[in-house]
Formats: C-alpha cells, structure tokens, sequence
C-alpha cells in the first residue's frame, strides 16, 4: 500500500507554540500520539514521525523552515516522493472559515497562506488534498498577519480540543477511504447538524 504523508503547518519554537497559526502542528501532534507513532527523526528542516493505520505507512511532518518555506520539508523524504500529491494531506489554519471548522478539499488554490503555497510549488500542482481549520479572522479590518501569530482566546482554547478531535476522525478516514469520504462525512462549520447523505462538491 502506498505510504501517506500528512504535514501540520506552523512555525517552530515556544514563541508560536499556543498561536492560530500552529493549529496544524497541534492537530499532527494529536495524530501522532493517537497512532503511537515512532520517536522523531529531524533535519534542519522537518521533524518527522512514522505510523502505520490499517496496513497503510503514515509520514506524519513538522515543517521547521518556518511558514513560508514549509515546502522545503519534503525535498529527499522518501514517503513524500512515494506518495505522489494525491497521497498527501496538507492541515493548516484558514482566517476565511469560522472557527472550530473542518473543510477538507482534494485541491485548488492557496488562497492566500504561504505555507501551503510552499507545498503547492514544491509538489508541482495543485491537485494536493488539504485540510483546513477555521480560526476565524478577527475584528473587521484587522491585521490577518498579526491575528494568526496570536494565542488562542481562552474561550477558543477551551474548544480545541473536540475540535481537533473531529479532526483527527476525519483524517482516520481520508488515510482509510479517501477524500471524498473524509470531505462527505466531516465538512461542516461549527455546530451545524452532520449530514451523512450531503456531497461535499470541494
């Protein structure tokens, strides 16, 4: 079966640990303890951990370049080369979507997030699946850039955790049944009703 490789976007360092920028790295680290995965291996550029979920390798990646360069973690990981794009799945924070949302799409654009733009160059296309968590964007007129470097409020901290937990369900099924399972049975804003029979057209 051909490995997966599943990359939370942040920056490194205790300065971002608690930010919105690092929810993805929150959320990868969550999958790593839940799948018992192996003691990390790193380079200047990544911190990886290896899995396995149902039969299937997992390559689960921190990107330590920094936002901006996080394409570079994946230049000589054998997973990422074995995997091809379809086989990866990008998780990062998204200021267009409500906070506490799950949208998982099977490509598209960056959207504005350099992170993923790094990605997208890096693997040559945009047919890359991506999992995006809502964090809201502020007050009206606010500094984004600013926004997403800031700590959680302690009212969000305290959601994070079912949060993310949905989350992590949702990237057990992509990795078990693909995108299209994961996009029909997880996307969804928060606290509206699940719809197993609603297509996700993403």
């Amino acid at each position: 079966m051909d490995p997966a490789v599943v990359v939370g976007l942040g920056n490194p360092g205790p300065r971002y640990a608690g930010t919105r920028h690092n929810i993805g790295f929150r959320l990868v680290d969550m999958l790593a303890d839940a799948l018992r995965a192996s003691a990390a291996e790193s380079t200047p550029d990544r911190r990886v951990r290896r899995a396995g979920f149902h039969g299937r390798p997992v390559a689960l990646v921190w990107p330590l370049t920094f936002m901006n360069l996080s394409g570079r973690a994946l230049l000589g990981l054998p997973e990422s080369e074995a995997a091809g794009p379809a086989g990866h799945l990008i998780v990062f924070d998204d200021v267009a979507l409500p906070f506490g949302t799950v949208r998982f799409r099977k490509g598209g654009g960056a959207g504005g997030h350099r992170g993923l733009a790094s990605i997208l160059e890096c693997l040559g296309t945009e047919a890359v699946p991506r999992l995006r968590l809502g964090v809201g964007g502020g007050e009206p007129g606010r500094d984004l850039a600013a926004y997403v470097l800031e700590p959680f409020a302690p009212e969000e901290e305290e959601r994070i955790g079912p949060w993310l937990a949905r989350a992590a369900e949702g990237v057990r099924a992509f990795l078990d049944e693909g995108p299209e399972t994961a996009m029909n049975r997880f996307n969804r804003v928060p606290d509206e009703e699940p719809n197993p029979g609603k297509e996700e057209k993403e």
